[in-house]
């Protein structure tokens, strides 16, 4: 793993090696997680739930509850009518959810079931009780990636619930996009400090970083309820932060209910930042408090004592598509230059804003979606970079360069603290300007001659 990795790149057109992404359902039952009392389906096998539970639990280091429709050979043939239909009334009677949220896997994609239909005919036949409620997203494993199933099951959010009543309400939707929980409740606190009433769905906070009070709950008492997601039809307007996760559902919202919508990029980073929270501060009227601008002052405090450090380093940075344009910013903002940047999920928008960003500052900067890590640890073995930040899967590349690393973005399975520490706002970027700054003052006190391992760097 280690060293089998070659300097001489060939052009791969069928195949990916350690691709830097995961499949739809994951998305999608992890933004399902930000609803309140609800109980995330996977409507496939048991093999393929397992896995997605077990590969959040492994990040967020939390149980994560779901149910599956548990195909076999069967179903597989004939279609998974009778499973969900059998699965939706195990799961009212045993588990008594206020909302089932189904995601699709391959297998149900596939066979093509109609998943519409059989929620339909479920509910007339008694399996959905009444004031309960089912949604779907189509999930299928074969394209896009995690983010795009946090995408289609946001947008089911808004499809099936969200209406218009025709009564304004004095509050701003945010669709935070696939970020921690940490990050979301980061957005809440901004938001209240501003004294800005919001809708963020969904909202993981309190959901994968509640406390240990003793008593275990299958529903945590995080998570947008579904009385707010309906209401968000009411909203002054919504915010949508990231292009690849937020930005269809705030469509949807906005043709369906007329909510008008800012579509923006993650808040990670001074300018970015500040671009948010003058969009919630201009729909919702209000003065931009002291203690935010504070904030906003330290961290550019901070930018400026440290500059020596950064200032021209080469970076390469591998993540999730809204993760990686909006940390470019961040690192430009640094004067660092990200000369690899990747993502593992597919669409062009990427790569055209990326270009955006980079062709005037870093113009020899190596810019690819729907790529891979092994194809980053070919570039970065003939060209070197001094910091590599991306998921816990770069540790591998990290190792083999001997080049510092700063875990970001998803999945982190061998570290704790990222669900607790937030990356996005004035405060996240601190946290980043710390972790980045460490990594590379570690490796220097490593890797330096004696005569420079100095008590004051």
């Amino acid at each position: 793993m280690l060293n089998g990795t070659t300097t001489e790149i060939a052009e791969r057109k069928a195949l990916r090696i350690n691709p830097a992404k995961t499949c739809q359902p994951i998305g999608a039952m992890y933004a399902a997680l930000g609803i309140h009392g609800c109980m995330p389906h996977s409507h496939g096998s048991q093999g393929c739930c397992s896995y997605h539970r077990s590969h959040l639990t492994r990040h967020f280091k939390e149980p994560v509850m779901a149910t599956t429709s548990s195909f076999t050979e069967g179903a597989s043939v004939f279609g998974g009518l009778a499973n969900l239909t059998q699965a939706l009334r195990n799961i009212f009677t045993i588990y008594d959810p206020e909302i089932v949220a189904v995601h699709t896997t391959c297998l149900s994609e596939v066979i093509g079931d109609d998943i519409p239909t059989i929620i339909r005919k479920a509910r007339e036949e008694g399996c959905i009780p009444d004031g309960k409620l089912v949604i779907h997203a189509n999930t299928p494993s074969f394209v896009g990636s995690h983010v795009y199933g946090f995408a289609n099951m946001t947008t089911a959010m808004v499809n099936y619930l969200s209406e218009k009543t025709g009564t304004v309400l004095n509050q701003v939707n945010v669709i935070p996009g696939f970020v921690e929980p940490a990050d979301m409740r980061e957005i809440k606190r901004i938001a209240a400090a501003m004294g800005v009433e919001i809708v963020m769905f969904p909202d993981t906070s309190n959901v994968l970083d509640g406390p240990l009070t003793g008593q275990y709950k299958m529903y945590p008492e995080g998570g947008a309820t579904v009385a707010q997601i309906k209401s968000a039809g009411d909203s002054i307007a919504t915010v949508a932060l990231g292009h690849f996760a937020s930005h269809v559902a705030a469509a949807t919202l906005e043709s369906k209910c007329k909510v008008p919508a800012a579509f923006l990029e993650l808040p990670i980073g001074v300018s970015a930042t500040d671009r948010f929270v003058d969009a919630i501060r201009g729909y919702a009227g209000v003065e931009v408090p002291a203690a935010i601008e504070l904030e906003r002052g330290r961290l550019v405090d901070l930018m400026s004592d440290l500059h020596q450090y950064f200032h021209g380093k080469r970076v390469a940075v591998s993540g999730d598509p809204d993760q990686v344009i909006a940390l470019t910013q961040f690192l430009l903002e640094l004067e660092m230059k990200p000369v690899m940047c990747i993502t593992g999920s597919p669409g062009n928008a990427f790569e055209k804003r990326m270009h955006e960003l980079l062709d005037s500052v870093v113009p020899a900067a190596k810019i690819k979606q729907n790529a891979d890590l092994f194809e980053l640890h070919q570039w970065m073995k003939n060209e070197p970079v001094d910091l590599l930040i991306t998921n816990t899967y770069g540790k591998h590349i990290a190792r083999a360069e001997n080049v510092p690393f700063v875990r970001f973005g998803f999945p982190i399975l061998d570290r704790a603290g990222h669900r607790y520490y937030p990356t996005i706002g004035y405060a996240g970027a601190t946290r980043l300007i710390d972790q980045m700054l460490n990594a590379l003052l570690d490796h220097r006190d490593r890797t330096c001659s004696e005569e420079w391992f100095e008590l004051v760097q």
